[in-house]
């Protein structure tokens, strides 16, 4: 049994709960919230006995194993560095920080504590990712990797109305690069390994974030193309081409359905069956790393998170991205 605290009272830390709820090896017995009002609400909706409003004393108490870290991103590599340092255990949302030296801190604390670091990037973890990994081979040398996540923001009418919201405030580490491009370079990482190069744009709002772009990776026998949006929608599947057919994704963030289409024009279908509530598979890994005394997953692994903010920085840099973040 896993004893965790959660840091961030939102929908996502809610649908982060309500996955792991269903593992056995899950109790959720701490919250730390800003208010002591919002933190008790928060834990009497799901049971927790302990409410925080002090980092600190959530870090050093001994009700808690680990903690599932859902704050703005601007937030997460210095409340994982003080939790890692008093050998709590720490699930931290996507991206795990704002910049690479960031999340280079949060590997040296885990080092240093012992403590298990893991990324909550849940697509790479899913059993349909997995099924990609396995059939990768079949379509031949890989020469294309295509991936899209265009997403509406249901934050951006409000932006227009002139209200700038966390998800288009520089502030916090936000834009569509962080919240929604991640989704297509990290499995890009994780699949292929590190580029040579990249070529970034974007379209940036008058608030200093990117509101949609576009990316071409360079590898020395492949490319990739990368296009994030918060401001316009798509419905495109993402699709990595090979010389003998191509596998085809349906979403690149949840990755419900995968087929491969050979050049013969044979339809493979290999997706699995998954479950609904896909942040289960995150919890299920961190835990049994906990429980089995390993320190690092092997696709969210401290080097892929490292290597995916490494060239997040290099997006930036290109299209003119600077986060208060990166002055810290």
């Amino acid at each position: 049994m896993v004893r965790f605290g959660v840091i961030g009272t939102n929908w996502i830390t809610e649908s982060f709960i309500q996955a792991a709820s269903l593992l056995e090896s899950f109790r959720l017995t701490a919250v730390y919230s800003r208010t002591e009002e919002r933190g008790a609400e928060f834990a009497a909706r799901y049971g927790a006995t302990h409410v925080f409003t002090d980092l600190e004393a959530m870090a050093a108490s001994n009700e808690l194993d680990a903690v599932y870290i859902a704050s703005p991103n601007c937030y997460h590599a210095q409340q994982a560095i003080v939790l890692l340092r008093h050998g709590k255990h720490v699930l931290c949302e996507k991206p795990i920080a704002s910049n690479e030296r960031e999340v280079q801190a949060m590997m040296d604390a885990a080092a240093e504590s012992g403590a298990v670091l893991m990324e909550a990037m849940k697509s790479t973890l899913l059993p349909n990712f997995r099924a990609i990994q396995d059939n990768l081979h079949k379509i031949g040398p890989i020469r294309r990797y295509t991936a899209s996540y265009c997403q509406y923001s249901s934050r951006y009418d409000a932006y227009k109305n002139g209200t700038v919201l966390n998800a288009f405030n520089p502030v916090y580490s936000n834009g569509s690069m962080m919240d929604l491009g991640i989704y297509c370079l990290y499995p890009m990482i994780v699949l292929f390994g590190e580029p040579q190069s990249i070529q970034a744009s974007a379209y940036m709002l008058e608030s200093g974030v990117d509101g949609e772009g576009s990316v071409i990776a360079t590898y020395a026998d492949m490319q990739a193309v990368i296009m994030h949006s918060k401001i316009s929608a798509s419905s495109l599947p993402s699709e990595i081409q090979g010389e003998l057919g191509s596998i085809i994704v349906d979403k690149i963030s949840e990755i419900g359905h995968v087929e491969i289409r050979y050049r013969d024009g044979t339809i493979e279908k290999i997706s699995v069956p998954q479950q609904d509530q896909a942040m289960i598979y995150e919890a299920k890994e961190f835990i049994e790393l906990v429980e089995n005394g390993e320190k690092q997953s092997r696709n969210n692994s401290h080097r892929h998170s490292r290597l995916t903010m490494k060239w997040i920085d290099e997006i930036r840099r290109q299209i003119g991205l600077v986060y208060p973040a990166d002055a810290r």
